[in-house]
């Protein structure tokens, strides 16, 4: 069977779908940021950056944009009215203080049960440090995970255990890929959606561990 992956827009705008009403959110860098540019409207989402920022909104439209207003991946970005900026350690008592309802992360690895790994030291590009994932893995009532279900090598980034130095134990709860979203759980992998044309035995057989169905 053929099949279409999720382009990264489709995929941002499928995670921006499930974040409920009211919910405070932090976006990480890289594909996450993307989400910010999909949520529905009519809906109070208030987006928190690391870097200081609360009721961050799109991405300015092309030469509108303000280098002194910049998310935490140094992207410039824009305030949405009411919103505010504070010094990054009242940031990190936001997000270590359990105050945020979502982070949507990006990662190399997750594994069935929801351990995260999403930095290195030796990955060409990688961020070198684990900067504020790791608290915001352990801090956000939920954390998320955006990602290609592949690496470039077409090994999966679902995984029984991870290789990667670890962010955080059992903290995600959603992961969204290209080709399908997923639950972590105690008892493995659960399919929540997956691309038209996929069959569940080809998914399982990408993913290379059993993937149980609602």
């Amino acid at each position: 069977m053929s099949y279409q992956k999720r382009s990264k827009d489709e995929l941002a705008k499928r995670v921006a779908q499930d974040i409920p009403d009211g919910a405070v959110v932090n976006l990480g860098i890289g594909q996450p940021t993307l989400v910010a540019n999909h949520i529905p409207p009519g809906l109070e989402i208030i987006l928190q950056s690391e870097n200081g920022i609360l009721g961050m909104g799109p991405a300015p439209a092309p030469g509108r944009e303000d280098f002194d207003l910049i998310n935490a991946g140094k992207q410039p970005v824009t305030l949405l009215p009411g919103g505010a900026f504070f010094h990054h350690a009242d940031s990190f008592a936001m997000m270590r203080g359990g105050h945020l309802d979502i982070c949507v992360l990006g990662a190399f690895q997750v594994s069935a049960e929801g351990d995260l790994a999403n930095w290195s030291t030796g990955e060409p590009g990688a961020i070198p440090a684990v900067g504020g994932a790791m608290d915001l893995a352990i801090g956000a009532k939920q954390t998320w995970v955006m990602m290609d279900l592949l690496t470039k090598q077409g090994e999966s980034k679902l995984v029984r255990a991870c290789t990667y130095p670890l962010t955080g134990l059992r903290c995600v709860k959603r992961v969204y890929t290209d080709l399908a979203t997923f639950a972590c759980t105690p008892e493995g992998l659960k399919l929540v959606d997956k691309v038209d044309g996929l069959s569940h035995a080809e998914l399982e057989n990408l993913v290379g561990l059993p993937i149980a169905t609602a």
